[in-house]
C-alpha cells in the first residue's frame, strides 16, 4: 500500500532476476486457444443517469487514519430475487468528527429492471453504526433470501434476508461480530456440509491511539503510513452451524496462526479436488494461499505453490484478487493487484499445485506498472470465449507526486484484453467514456444489470461518487447466464463448478461470493460464446459431490439449473 517517508520506508525496486525469471517454465505447455479478432466494445458511464446519487464519505483528517484511503465497498447481488442485480454502496464515516460520522450511510439501490436504480435504503433495514470497509452477500439459512454481511474499523455486520424488502441485524445472536479493521469478506461451504462459512481478511492494527507520524516533518507534510509500522491482524474463518449461529474455526482450522495484512480474498478450488480453497492478498508481506485439506482444516502453501511473493522473491503491496482459467487449460490461475512500480501479478497454474509468475510474459507487468491497483476480475468483457482482466486503480497517498514526482492520485483504470494466446493489451483509452474516467478507485464488481449479456461494472471511489459502465456489447457475439439453485448443496450453489464446451473448447467457471477487492460480482455465471449458436456441453460438478449434465444448450438467454433437475427457467436475453 502506502509507500511512506518519516517512519518505515519501503521502496518498490523490480529486481534484475525478477525479470528474468518470469518466462514460461520449460516443457510446460504453453497456452492454444484461437485468436478471436478483436471486437469495439464501448462502456458508457451511466451512474447519474441510473439514480445512483451516492457520495462516499471518507472522512479524511489531518491525522492521515490508515482506513480513511482503504474504504469505498460494493456489490451486485438480487437481493428480492427478481432476477435483476441490485446494488449495495458501503460508506466510511469519520473516526474523529461525530457531525461528519453522521452523514455516513451505506445505501441500497434495487434494480428497477429498466436501466434506472431505486434507493430503498431507508425502508430495507440497513443502518450504519461503524466506520464501513467493505462487503459480501449469501444465502447463509437457505432460505432462498440473499443476506448480507458488512465489514468494518470495528464491529462488522450481518444483516438477514426476511423477505426480500427487510435486513434484520443478528450479528449479536450469529456471533460474527468481529471487532478488529476488517477489510475484505467471502462466503464458501468449506467442509462441504451444504451452509456457506465466512471468511473474513483483517488488515492492520491501526487504531487511534498508535497512530504514527509519517511524512515529511520538516516540510510539515503528513501521508497515510505504510501498513509495516502497525502489526498485521489474523483473518477468521466462522464455521456456518446450521441453527442462525457461526462458530469462530481459525484456530482448529490453521487460520489464525498466519498474521498477514489482509486486504483481498477469494476462494477457488485451484488444484481440481472439489473442495474450496482460499487466496488472500496481504499488503506487504508474503500472501497466503491456503489449501483446504478437508474436515475444515487448512494448510498454507502459497510459498511452496509460488504465489506468496514474486518471481525476485520479494512480497508485494497485494491488494485485489481473482482466480479465472485465462489460457483455457482447466485450471484456475491467481491475479493479484500491486502498488505502483511493482506491477500487478499474473500466475499461471501448472497443475500439481505450482503456480509460475506469468506477469511479464503475458503482459500484464508493463501494462500494469505505473499504477496503484485495488478492485479486479477475470471476466469475458467482449463474449469471444477467452478471460480478459478489468482493474480499478487509484493511489493511496494524498499527494504522491510529491513524494514520486509524476505519481497522480486519480488514475485510471485497465481493461486488459486477452488475445485468445494468453496475452493481455490495455484497451481501455479506446473503450469508451467509462474507461475515460479517472478516480481514487476501490471496489470493482462485474455484473449484468440490464440482463442483455454482456457484463457491466460497478467501481468505488473513495471519498467520491462510484461509476457504473455500461457495456454496450457486441451483436455479433451471443452469450449464457447461468443461475445455479443447490438441494444437497448449498441454495446458492456457491462453489458449484461449471464446464461448458463450445466447438472443442471448454470455458469454467465457479459460482463465488466475495473477491476482487471489498466487492462481490454477479453470482450468476456468465459464458461468452463468441458466434456459436449453443453451449455443445454444461457439466455442473456441485459442492456436494453430484454432477448435472446439459446437453446442446441455446446461446442468448438466462437459464437457472437446480441441483438434481437440471433446467427449470430460461428467459431470453434482453435486446441490446
Amino acid at each position: 500500500m502506502t509507500r511512506p517517508a518519516g517512519a518505515r520506508m519501503h521502496l518498490p525496486l523490480v529486481c534484475l532476476i525478477g525479470l528474468l525469471t518470469t518466462a514460461t517454465v520449460p516443457g510446460q505447455r504453453g497456452p492454444a486457444r484461437r485468436a478471436p479478432a478483436a471486437a469495439s466494445v464501448l462502456f458508457d458511464s451511466v451512474a447519474t443517469a441510473a439514480g445512483l446519487d451516492f457520495h462516499h464519505t471518507n472522512g479524511a483528517s489531518a491525522a492521515r487514519h490508515l482506513p480513511e484511503t482503504m474504504s469505498g465497498g460494493g456489490l451486485f447481488f438480487d437481493y428480492d430475487a427478481d432476477g435483476f442485480v441490485d446494488i449495495f454502496l458501503v460508506d466510511g464515516g469519520s473516526l474523529v468528527d461525530a457531525s461528519v460520522a453522521a452523514t455516513a450511510r451505506h445505501r441500497l439501490y434495487r434494480n428497477r429492471g429498466d436501466g434506472t436504480f431505486e434507493d430503498v435504503t431507508s425502508t430495507a433495514g440497513i443502518g450504519h453504526r461503524e466506520y464501513g470497509v467493505g462487503a459480501c452477500a449469501a444465502d447463509y439459512d437457505n432460505d432462498g433470501w440473499t443476506d448480507l454481511y458488512v465489514t468494518n474499523v470495528g464491529p462488522n455486520t450481518l444483516y438477514r434476508n426476511q423477505d426480500g424488502r427487510r435486513f434484520v441485524d443478528v450479528t449479536e445472536s450469529a456471533g460474527v461480530g468481529s471487532a478488529v479493521f476488517a477489510a475484505s469478506c467471502a462466503f464458501a461451504d468449506v467442509d462441504l456440509d451444504g451452509l456457506v462459512d465466512l471468511f473474513v481478511a483483517n488488515y492492520v492494527d491501526a487504531r487511534l491511539d498508535n497512530n504514527v507520524f509519517c511524512g515529511d516533518a520538516a516540510k510539515s507534510i503528513r501521508i497515510y503510513c505504510h501498513p509495516l509500522n502497525f502489526e498485521p491482524l489474523p483473518d477468521v474463518l466462522y464455521r456456518n452451524n446450521g441453527d442462525g449461529t457461526f462458530a469462530d474455526i481459525s484456530g482448529a482450522a490453521g487460520i489464525a496462526a498466519g498474521r498477514g495484512n489482509g486486504l483481498g480474498v477469494v476462494f477457488g478450488d485451484y488444484d481440481n479436488d472439489r473442495r474450496p480453497d482460499i487466496f488472500v492478498a496481504n499488503d506487504a508481506v508474503p500472501d497466503f494461499l491456503y489449501h483446504n485439506d478437508g474436515g475444515a482444516r487448512f494448510s498454507d502453501v502459497g510459498l511452496l505453490a509460488g504465489v506468496s511473493v514474486a518471481s525476485d522473491g520479494n512480497a508485494r503491496a497485494g491488494m485485489g484478487t481473482d482466480f479465472g482459467d485465462y489460457d483455457g487449460d482447466g485450471l484456475l490461475d491467481l491475479f493479484v493487484t500491486n502498488h505502483e512500480f511493482e506491477m500487478h501479478t499474473l500466475f499461471r497454474n501448472l497443475g500439481d499445485g505450482l503456480f509460475a509468475d506469468a506477469t511479464l510474459e503475458s503482459g500484464v507487468g508493463l501494462e500494469t506498472r505505473p499504477f496503484v491497483g485495488f478492485g479486479t476480475a477475470f471476466l469475458d468483457y467482449d463474449n469471444d470465449g477467452d478471460l480478459d482482466l478489468v482493474v480499478a486503480n487509484g493511489h493511496v497517498l494524498n499527494n504522491p507526486g510529491t513524494f514520486y514526482p509524476g505519481s497522480v492520485e486519480a488514475q485510471r483504470n485497465l481493461l486488459l484484453r486477452n488475445d485468445g494466446g494468453g496475452r493481455f493489451v490495455d484497451v481501455g483509452r479506446t473503450s469508451g467514456p467509462g474507461f475515460a474516467l479517472e478516480g481514487i478507485s476501490r471496489a470493482l464488481a462485474a455484473g449484468d444489470i440490464d440482463n442483455d449479456g454482456d457484463l457491466d461494472l460497478l467501481v468505488t471511489n473513495n471519498g467520491s461518487t462510484p461509476d457504473l459502465l455500461r457495456n454496450q456489447g457486441t451483436p455479433d457475439r451471443g452469450a449464457v447466464l447461468i443461475r445455479l439453485v443447490g438441494t444437497a448443496s448449498n441454495r446458492g450453489g456457491i462453489g458449484a463448478r461449471v464446464r461448458a464446451t463450445i466447438g472443442g473448447e471448454v470455458q469454467v467457471r465457479e459460482v463465488r461470493a466475495g473477491s476482487s477487492y471489498l466487492a462481490q460480482h454477479d453470482p450468476r455465471l456468465h459464458i461468452g460464446v463468441g458466434d456459436a449458436t449453443a453451449i455443445d456441453r454444461l457439466e455442473i460438478l456441485w459442492p456436494a459431490g453430484g454432477t448435472d449434465v446439459v446437453d446442446r444448450l441455446p446461446a442468448n438467454q438466462i437459464v437457472t439449473i437446480v441441483e438434481g433437475k437440471g433446467v427449470t427457467e430460461r428467459t431470453p436475453l434482453a435486446s441490446r
